[in-house]
C-alpha cells in the first residue's frame, strides 16, 4: 500500500529519481539530498507506514538487516570512523516526513554532526516510584 500524496512513497517506488544504493522488495536505500555527512543515506519502506508503530512486524525485522548490509558496505567504501543509525517517530522526536525511514549517517573523526543529549537530565527528575510504575505498565 502506498500513499499517492507521500513523497517518500514516490521515491521508494521509483516514481521520482534518486541515487539508489540498495533495493529489494520491501525497501529502497537512497543517498539523502540534504546530508548530515558524506554518504548519509536513508532507508525507505516501500509500503507506506507513517512510523515504527504502524510498520508491520515483518518489515520491522527486515529493516535492520538492510541497515546492517548497507552500513557495512558504506563503512568499507567510505572508511568512516563510525555510523549513526537513526529513526525518528513523531514531530516531537524530529520526524519531518511522515513515512517510515531510517537514517544511516557515516561519522568521521572531528566531523560537525551533532546527535547529542545530556545523559540523565530527564531521568534525574523521575522518582524511583515513577520509574517502577513505568516499568510495570510497559511489561504488562
Amino acid at each position: 500500500m502506498t500513499d499517492s500524496n507521500c513523497i517518500f512513497c514516490k521515491i521508494a517506488n521509483g516514481e521520482i529519481p534518486s541515487r539508489t544504493l540498495y533495493e529489494d522488495e520491501s525497501f529502497r536505500v537512497i543517498l539523502d539530498i540534504s546530508p548530515a555527512s558524506k554518504g548519509h543515506a536513508i532507508i525507505l519502506a516501500k509500503k507506506h507506514a507513517e512510523n515504527i508503530y504502524s510498520l508491520s512486524e515483518a518489515d520491522a525485522g527486515k529493516i535492520y538487516l538492510v541497515a546492517k548490509k548497507v552500513a557495512t558496505a558504506m563503512q568499507n567504501v567510505l572508511k568512516c570512523d563510525g555510523m549513526n543509525i537513526l529513526q525518528n517517530n513523531g514531530e516531537a522526536a524530529g520526524q519531518t516526513v511522515f513515512h517510515l525511514h531510517m537514517h544511516l549517517i557515516p561519522r568521521y573523526k572531528d566531523d560537525k554532526v551533532q546527535i547529542k543529549w545530556t545523559p540523565g537530565t530527564e531521568a534525574e527528575a523521575l522518582s524511583q516510584e515513577l520509574m517502577e510504575e513505568i516499568q510495570k505498565s510497559i511489561k504488562e
